[in-house]
Formats: C-alpha cells, sequence, structure tokens
C-alpha cells in the first residue's frame, strides 16, 4: 500500500468506522429540480451551482459520510454529444469546488468522491474505442476532479472490463486513489458478459487496485445483494461498496419512479451491512428520506449474520432472475415465471 493510500481520507475513515454511509440518485433528485430530459446534469455545475450545492447538502444532512459529485458524464466523448468537449476540465473542476465546499462546512469527516462514469464507447474490435484513448478521456476528467479537490476517484456503473482498467491505469496517471464499482444487470452479469467473480478476479490481478470496489445500480436492491455475496464468497479483503437503486422504476405521469422505500432501503442497507459490506448507498431513485433512514437503521440495529439469498428475498422482494450469472444457482430461490413458459 502506498502513502497515498494510507494517508487519503476514505482510507482513514474506513479505519475508524465498520461502515459507512455513502450517497444517493444524482439524477433522480436534478431531475426534481427541474433538469430536463437530455441535458447535461454537469452543465448546472456552472449554470445553476446553487442547485448542486442543494445535491450536496442534501446527501450531507441526510448522513452520508462520502458523497459524489456531479460530474458522472463528464468525459470527453459523452460531453462531445453537446459540442462541450472543450470544457471538460472546467465542468469536473467546478463540480468538485462546489462538493469540497459542502464537506469542508460538514462539521465532521465527509469524503469527496468524484464520480467518473462510463464513456459510452465501445472497445475495439466492435467499436472504436481504445485503451490508449480510454485512458487519455479518464485521465483527463480526473486531472479537472483531483484540481477542485476530491479525496478519491470513483468510478461507476461500468460494464467492460477494458474500460474498468482505462479507468485504473487514470487513476495512476493522476496520482490520485480510486473505488470503482460495475453494473450488474438481469442474470448477475454486466452488459458485457462479467460475473461477480471474475471482477474480484480482475480487480486483484490489477497493478493499480482500487481501495474498494463493488456493485452500483443494475436492477434493484435484492439482485444487487445477490451480486455482493457473489463477491464475498470469492474472499477478497478488499472493503466491497453497495449502491442499489431504491427498488424498481415505474412509469407514472410520464415520468419514471423508483417504488422504494425509505423502510425499504433501511432493510437493504442492513443487508448489505451484514453481508460484510463496508460502503453502502443507493443509486437511482434514492433521496434523502431513503439516506436519513438507511443511516438511523444502521447505526441502531445490531450487527447480524450474513444474510442468506432466501432472507434477502424475503426482506427486498424477488429477483429478476434465477441464476446469479456465475452458473452457482443451485441455492437461488425460484421467482414464480408468468406468461409464456
Amino acid at each position: 500500500m502506498t502513502n497515498a493510500e494510507t494517508t487519503n481520507a476514505l482510507s482513514k475513515l474506513l479505519e475508524t468506522r465498520d461502515w459507512l454511509l455513502a450517497d444517493g440518485a444524482t439524477g433522480t433528485n436534478l431531475f426534481n429540480m427541474g433538469l430536463e430530459s437530455g441535458e447535461p446534469p454537469e452543465f448546472w455545475n456552472i449554470d445553476k451551482p446553487e442547485n448542486i450545492r442543494q445535491l450536496y447538502k442534501g446527501a450531507v444532512d441526510a448522513g452520508s459520510d462520502i458523497f459524489l459529485t456531479n460530474t458522472f458524464g463528464g468525459n470527453a466523448s459523452r460531453l462531445k454529444l453537446h459540442k462541450a468537449q472543450a470544457r471538460v476540465h472546467d465542468l469536473n473542476r467546478i463540480g468538485a469546488e462546489i462538493a469540497r465546499d459542502v464537506a469542508d462546512a460538514a462539521g465532521r469527516p465527509v469524503v469527496v468522491a468524484g464520480s467518473v462514469g462510463p464513456t459510452g464507447d465501445i472497445f475495439v474490435p466492435m467499436g472504436t474505442l481504445t485503451h490508449a484513448l480510454a485512458v487519455e478521456m479518464f485521465h483527463e476528467q480526473a486531472e479537472g476532479l483531483k484540481a477542485g479537490g476530491v479525496d478519491v476517484l470513483w468510478v461507476e456503473t461500468i460494464s467492460a472490463p477494458e474500460e474498468y482498467k482505462a479507468a485504473a491505469e487514470a487513476a495512476r496517471l493522476a496520482g490520485m486513489p480510486w473505488c470503482g464499482t460495475m453494473s450488474f444487470d438481469t442474470a448477475g452479469r454486466t452488459m458485457m458478459g462479467v460475473t461477480s467473480a471474475a471482477m474480484v478476479d480482475m480487480v486483484e490481478k490489477l497493478s493499480n487496485p482500487p481501495l474498494a470496489f463493488g456493485a452500483n445500480c443494475g436492477v434493484g436492491a435484492s439482485d444487487l445483494m445477490r451480486t455482493v455475496l457473489g463477491f464475498a464468497a470469492q474472499g477478497s479483503e478488499r472493503p466491497l461498496i453497495a449502491k442499489g437503486n431504491a427498488g424498481i422504476p415505474k412509469y407514472h405521469d410520464g415520468h419514471i419512479h423508483y417504488d422504494g422505500t425509505p423502510d425499504l432501503m433501511a432493510e437493504y442497507a442492513v443487508l448489505a451491512r451484514d453481508a460484510g459490506v463496508r460502503i453502502i448507498g443507493g443509486c437511482c431513485g434514492t433521496m434523502p428520506v431513503h439516506l436519513t433512514a438507511m443511516r438511523k437503521a444502521l447505526e441502531e440495529r445490531p450487527k447480524g449474520p450474513r444474510p442468506t439469498l432466501e432472507q434477502i428475498s424475503a426482506a427486498l422482494g424477488g429477483f429478476s432472475s434465477a441464476s446469479d450469472g456465475t452458473g452457482d444457482d443451485a441455492n437461488a430461490p425460484k421467482r414464480e415465471r408468468r406468461g409464456r413458459r
């Protein structure tokens, strides 16, 4: 472990606490403030900084120990869609500076994590993205976040192993500690076919491994928990991250609504902690009201044994598929099948 790893704010906090509460959704909260569909949220770092301050403060006031910057799509490839690829450094730096102000005013240690999402491009030979190009894009974004004062880079919602490896290389070039999560969809694999076991294997072989790794987004909290148990089964000593969606998205009155209640997310948070997860947060649909309930449950409910798949599905709802994607689904509760067989 390098000196940078032992002295960074996240490692210090992990040394003193059994679990840390991360934040919730960025998009959901910003849409509620009036962000239009198709509008890059990162533009608000400059155009509506008070809204971004409110987003960050909402997480901190609800008890988050870590929150992510509003920079998920802040890479050149994503910003090029809005002719803003020349603004990468500024949009990331300013998003981070607002976050730094909020964290420093919290009156307790709060970690600012610089959100780095996927490029949106496909790797060669199927697409045009090369390792060198991906590293360059992630490095440019990382330097903007570093200049703005983030404590750690937070790579999230990745589905391709090549992209995860490129982000690891970019973090090394920027001289920044990093964390990295992948998004696992139906049947327990990422869109590019990575299983929970394969992710652990990849993480442990990296020359610049993340401080913590895990899963975010995906289907619902129960599926994410099944993936987390898959990580835990591999025996890695590295801290695990879980950022599950607040239930399942439902289309209602012209907008997407997530059906997960604060009580459901509190159950999920406790199950994640009992499964050995060290950093617990929410993804899509997770609001400050959910985070408050999660913090309260984590503080008040005693630690229990590692939950079984049956306990997870009973508490959080059934899984979206019978298999967890690893081929070892003998213990998976069968989900009721509807319609055509």
